[in-house]
């Protein structure tokens, strides 16, 4: 027993840390093979589709020529960033999108959760199922035809909302090229189309409250609104953390499908975004180098933001759990 004890020992200190940490990770790999091979579709998808491609952020720094390729094409640098700073439109277009962004962020990031929470409160599931697929709709619908149904309904001569005006003595209203109105008309058409669709998550967030947790408040003298406030809200709170870090990464997606379908020269001013702006400076004219910085350096913004909101949302998390 004491030879067995001793070659154990021996082959412990024949082995580093670090091969005894491979041999782990060697015998994990071969215990969970099979479910580690259903990862493999997943996996390869995203070097193929995700991170293979990253080697083409390269022509940010090149002056790209379809001819010569990514490789043979000459390095430049820093240049395409500094078009972009020095363009005359740069100003205008960056206020325009952090505009744009902060109110989707204000007004739209909080839209599904208020939606999923107080459709929560509704007791009728044949009126509550309706109304949830009816709020789904419009994500499934483009841009292109959404775009559409706002500018018919909006219009001043044929629109329901100025027949509606009209038949209280107010003259028609042309919303559309209204330079105060349209940001106003971007971020409620882009509640209208999302809202559905996002608050899904929220939805089973709230289902998997514990119903004791009601009743218990309900016992303790709490009506649904106070419920909803001090125990379903913070039961989600979690799950509002996650997306909103998510949203977070895209701060400055304004929202092109939306704004390219919508916008008119009359507005132009008040709605033009990088991602319109790049469609038309760099890919209308094939300037393919001068997208690809704009998309990196709205990459960088995403990135420093995200973790600014990472920080702070673990900050206050630490915060909770020592008052707790």
């Amino acid at each position: 027993m004491r030879s067995k004890i001793s070659a154990m020992r021996n082959r412990e200190q024949i082995h580093s840390p670090l091969q005894r940490r491979f041999l782990l990770t060697g015998k994990a790999l071969y215990k969970h093979a099979p479910f580690y091979l259903l990862l493999v579709p997943a996996v390869t998808y995203f070097i193929i589709w995700h991170y293979a491609p990253m080697y083409g952020v390269t022509i940010a720094f090149k002056d790209y020529k379809i001819s010569l390729g990514i490789m043979n094409s000459p390095w430049i640098g820093l240049q395409n960033f500094r078009d972009l700073f020095n363009a005359y439109a740069f100003e205008n277009v960056m206020k325009n999108t952090v505009i744009i962004s902060f109110y989707r962020l204000v007004f739209g990031f909080p839209a599904p959760i208020i939606f999923a929470l107080f459709l929560n409160e509704i007791r009728l599931k044949f009126f509550k199922r309706t109304v949830q697929t009816i709020s789904y709709l419009p994500h499934f619908i483009s841009w292109v035809i959404l775009s559409g149904i706002v500018i018919e309904l909006l219009s001043p001569t044929t629109g329901p909302v100025n027949a509606v005006l009209q038949a209280f003595g107010v003259k028609p209203i042309y919303f559309m090229v209204n330079k105060g109105m349209f940001r106003s008309i971007l971020i409620i058409s882009g509640i209208w189309a999302e809202i559905g669709w996002s608050s899904i998550i929220y939805f089973s967030a709230v289902a998997n409250v514990d119903v004791e947790q009601y009743e218990a408040a309900s016992i303790d003298g709490a009506n649904r609104l106070q419920a909803m406030w001090h125990l379903t809200l913070p039961s989600i709170m979690p799950v509002i953390s996650i997306t909103l870090l998510l949203k977070m990464a895209g701060i400055l997606e304004a929202g092109f499908d939306q704004i390219f379908n919508m916008q008119n020269d009359m507005v132009r001013d008040v709605s033009d975004i990088l991602d319109t702006y790049v469609y038309r400076t760099g890919l209308v004219n094939i300037r393919y180098s001068f997208a690809t910085a704009v998309g990196l350096f709205k990459n960088l913004i995403g990135l420093v933001a995200l973790l600014i909101t990472n920080f702070v949302i673990k900050r206050v998390s630490d915060e909770q759990n020592q008052m707790l």
